[in-house]
């Protein structure tokens, strides 16, 4: 998706996001206000691509995170319980958990441990009250594809990284009435991001959105190998 969104600082780049009609809610709009990604990404944070943030792993593009929010908005409200699979830098989970309200629930799973111990301490710059409350949880797990059972099941799932099918656990921890977004595609070929709603009667709706490009939701050693003690 081309743009010209950057920013010079977090205002200036959610002026241009909504300018260039990457959202249109605005409760999109004031949770991406109110999550600094300065916070979260120390490389070009107001520049609107991926950026590393470290251990093999990008941050998506702004507009890809408003468009997520966007996309999952009617199912992020006050007192829904949300899940963010490949939760990263912790940003969107924030992002999530600002728009569920103090009764909502986020939890946010990764399959690095450090990455996990990073996402802690960004959220706790600026928004350590949603930690201590319990309104955001980061965990770090072996296998994203397998979702977080515990804590389901959720309003909503957002997965930051591509499946070359749709698991059939995350859609097994979907409400009925949930809505879960999910990129779908093989590492190097067409991937397109997929919605996926579960109806009221159980009934599984599934919707492709657009093409993206996403790396691939994996097990730790592959995505970033240690390297073994000498």
């Amino acid at each position: 998706m081309a743009n010209r969104s950057h920013g010079v600082d977090n205002e200036n780049l959610i002026s241009n996001l909504k300018t260039n009609g990457k959202f249109k809610s605005s409760r999109v709009e004031a949770a991406l206000r109110a999550t600094d990604r300065g916070d979260f990404s120390r490389i070009y944070p107001y520049k609107d691509s991926p950026q590393s943030i470290g251990f093999g792993v990008n941050i998506s593009a702004p507009h890809m995170h408003a468009h997520m929010l966007e996309l999952l908005a009617d199912n992020l409200t006050r007192g829904t319980k949300a899940l963010d699979i490949g939760s990263g830098s912790g940003y969107l989970t924030v992002c999530m958990a600002l728009m569920v309200g103090e009764t909502g629930k986020v939890v946010g799973i990764d399959h690095i441990p450090e990455l996990v111990d990073m996402s802690i301490r960004n959220v706790k710059k600026k928004h350590a009250t949603l930690l201590e409350t319990g309104r955001v949880k980061l965990v770090g797990l072996g296998d994203g594809r397998k979702g977080y059972e515990a804590d389901g099941p959720y309003d909503a799932i957002h997965v930051g990284a591509a499946t070359p099918q749709i698991p059939p656990a995350l859609v097994s921890q979907l409400k009925p009435g949930g809505r879960m977004i999910l990129p779908v595609g093989p590492p190097s070929g067409n991937q397109e991001l997929m919605q996926v709603d579960k109806l009221s009667n159980g009934e599984i709706r599934k919707t492709s959105l657009f093409g993206v490009v996403f790396a691939s939701l994996t097990d730790p050693d592959t995505q970033w190998p240690r390297r073994t003690p000498r």
